[in-house]
């Protein structure tokens, strides 16, 4: 279920399936901006689309560089060779880091006056290291506002000739990056030493293999010095393309690991010039079952093996025995930085503490990663240590655990937040991500994709009338199949006796909806239990019936129920019954049943009821009530009474409840569902 604040995912059983990722962000705006500045030009396959590229567009196209689409993913560049047509330019970059920063050094030694800003975020992120290299080499840079941090304003250069300038290595690997491809703009040479250990090297090795494709060869002392030659040129190759994002490959590498596999990405491998692909041996350590090719790689949970089709078509989850645990870790995370948050992540599917170091570079990223990462870690009952550069975190006892915090996980507009969360939903509750479409700065389809390899907890929903014999139908149906069951329409029942036995007035909305969050629920077969006690004829009277309808038509109670059933969703399976099971409380059901009877049939079946239990009863009147009943449940304005889209049509008129129950089962062939 969607709204414009959140996502919920429902509890994920397994995950198995094949991605082909989306264009890797890194590399597509390394050359997105290497194309702009080389000779000739440049036509680039497979680009990313999201946020963080359309930023890198955005500050490009004011200067004048010819930058055309030629279709989905594929852009003509024409380059300028070094000199940006328009010498005067505002330019607003979002938070996107992998555009702000190669876009500031090379402005800055490109001769113009221009004006760099972004999100409030972006603002808060630090440059001054970056700033101060180029002053070395004679740049003309301002804080507009506070000393060391965008937003600046740049103004033409006096190049002083400089042949080593300095930059620290320890807090982005980006500063480093911005510098190595601007120097092609002077004429001399020049060699950036660095200071301090050089966090996230795999990303200079994508620098330095990008400007290699372009023409420039940079000369390296190890990790110490770097020099460009004088009279390097950046010259356009032709074509070129863009490698599957191997940050996003470790989300469903992950989701392998955890819900069994095989989950296969393609579009990047042992081939990669991208140091996230080494997430895969973090996994490996941890236990997970990896393979890989040159441009493919797969996981799979410890102990699991291979999913095997059935003669149906359909897939079962892959065995996995107690070997199936992942194991936790102690790393340092120096070349993984990205890929590292879902590492802390899965360490609350593995067995002891994990601890992952030298992260500190998560502190000046989109968000303070290590304080975000061990928030949301506590809300799902994490225990969890921080660091200047470390996180430490011990996951809760099993899955059951996990917790779906009502207030759902925040992501502090952080796209890795939100995908690095979306592995929690294989805890038994599901997870709710606030703010999901951040996702759009680097992978804007992250969800669908992610449900394409992921199966939820199934659920069947037997929608129908009053006295169509839906309860008893799902009730069997479930004890069938081992599955949990929920009477959804006993729930506001419940509350209403709750209610009496509390003392919450029927008309007080905020105590009802916090008690409807509060009782405990539970069904076997027949018998209902709340908070502990078994209840039985008090649900059953007209005037619980009556109470029952009172609180039903308060919003915050029905969405404080709403929460409530979700929870029933459990492994291995759950049977709902009610009126509004697939259209609105379980939409993405793996069987829909509209289950009703002609109304002569349901008074038929109510009347031999109430006469077995000795309630003597009059069958006019009794089809009389079935009527007004069915009237006022189609016209009701909250969840009306209705066939849902995609469900099935049961009518159970001429079949007694054994039929009917061998009919839902017929209609269910597989155990398995997506989410």
């Amino acid at each position: 279920m969607t709204s414009v604040n959140f996502l919920d995912l429902p509890p994920l059983l397994s995950a198995r399936g094949t991605i082909t990722l989306p264009g890797s962000k890194s590399i597509s705006n390394r050359i997105l901006l290497l194309a702009a500045l080389a000779q000739g030009t440049t036509e680039i396959r497979d680009v990313l689309l999201s946020d963080d590229t359309e930023r890198m567009l955005d500050g490009l196209r004011p200067l004048g560089v010819g930058v055309e689409k030629l279709e989905s993913h594929v852009f003509r560049v024409q380059g300028c060779g070094g000199n940006f047509p328009v010498k005067q330019a505002e330019l607003f970059l979002g938070n996107a880091g992998t555009a702000f920063r190669p876009l500031t050094a090379a402005l800055a030694l490109s001769g113009g006056d221009y004006k760099l800003s972004g999100a409030p975020r972006m603002h808060e992120r630090p440059i001054g290291d970056l700033v101060d290299a180029l002053r070395e080499l004679g740049a003309n840079i301002e804080y507009l506002d506070n000393e060391g941090f965008p937003p600046l304003e740049i103004h033409p250069a006096t190049l002083s000739g400089a042949g080593r300038v300095s930059v620290r290595g320890d807090v982005s690997s980006q500063f480093l990056t911005a510098l190595l491809m601007a120097l092609p703009l002077l004429d001399s040479e020049v060699t950036v030493e660095v200071v301090g250990e050089l966090i996230s090297k795999p990303y200079i090795e994508i620098t330095l293999a990008m400007m290699a494709r372009f023409g420039v060869q940079v000369r390296r002392d190890g990790w110490r010095s770097f020099t460009v030659a004088a009279g390097s040129r950046y010259k356009s190759p032709g074509v070129i393309y863009v490698e599957g994002d191997a940050s996003s490959a470790s989300y469903f590498l992950a989701a392998g690991a955890i819900g069994g596999g095989p989950v296969r990405i393609e579009g990047v491998g042992s081939g990669s010039i991208q140091g996230d692909v080494r997430f895969a041996d973090a996994l490996a350590l941890m236990g997970a079952q990896i393979e890989q090719g040159t441009n493919w790689m797969e996981a799979r949970a410890p102990g699991c093996g291979r999913v095997m089709p059935e003669a149906s078509g359909t897939h079962r989850p892959p065995p996995c025995g107690e070997s199936g645990r992942l194991k936790a870790i102690d790393l340092d995370c120096n070349h993984i930085p990205d890929a590292a948050m879902t590492l802390a992540v899965v360490a609350l599917f593995a067995e002891g503490t994990t601890t992952l170091r030298n992260i500190a570079s998560w502190r000046v990223k989109e968000t303070d990663r290590i304080a975000a990462m061990a928030t949301e870690l506590r809300k799902v009952g994490a225990t969890v240590e921080e660091g200047a550069d470390f996180i430490r975190i011990t996951p809760p006892a099993s899955r059951s655990s996990i917790h779906n915090p009502q207030s759902g996980i925040d992501t502090y507009d952080d796209h890795r937040m939100a995908m690095c969360f979306s592995l929690a939903a294989f805890g038994a509750e599901g997870m709710r991500i606030n703010d999901p479409q951040c996702v759009a700065k680097t992978f804007p389809d992250y969800f669908a994709r992610f449900r394409e390899v992921v199966q939820a907890v199934p659920v069947i929903a037997i929608d129908g009338p009053s006295a169509s014999g839906k309860g008893t139908v799902a009730q069997l149906v479930a004890a069938k199949l081992g599955y949990h069951y929920l009477d959804s329409g006993a729930l506001y029942r419940l509350l209403a006796v709750a209610a009496q036995r509390d003392g919450v007035p029927l008309t007080d909305e905020a105590g009802l909806a916090s008690l409807a969050e509060r009782m405990e629920i539970r069904f076997e077969r027949e018998q209902i239990w709340l908070d502990g006690e078994l209840v039985g004829d008090e649900l059953r009277g007209e005037q619980c019936a009556a109470a029952a309808s009172k609180v039903a038509a308060l919003p915050k109670v029905r969405t404080a129920l709403l929460n409530k059933q979700h929870a029933f969703r459990r492994a291995p399976g759950l049977v709902a019954d009610g009126r509004d099971m697939a259209s609105v409380v379980f939409p993405d059901a793996a069987l829909k049943i509209f289950l009703t009877a002609s109304a002569e049939a349901r008074a038929e079946r109510r009347y031999k009821q109430l006469m077995e239990k000795g309630i003597s009863a009059n069958i006019a009147a009794l089809l009389l009530d079935i009527r007004v009943r069915d009237e006022r449940d189609t016209q009701r304005s909250a969840s009306p009474l209705q066939q849902a889209p995609g469900a099935s049509l049961l009518d159970t008129t001429a079949l007694n409840i054994e039929q009917a129950v061998q009919e839902v089962l017929a209609r269910y062939p597989a155990k398995g569902s997506k989410s």
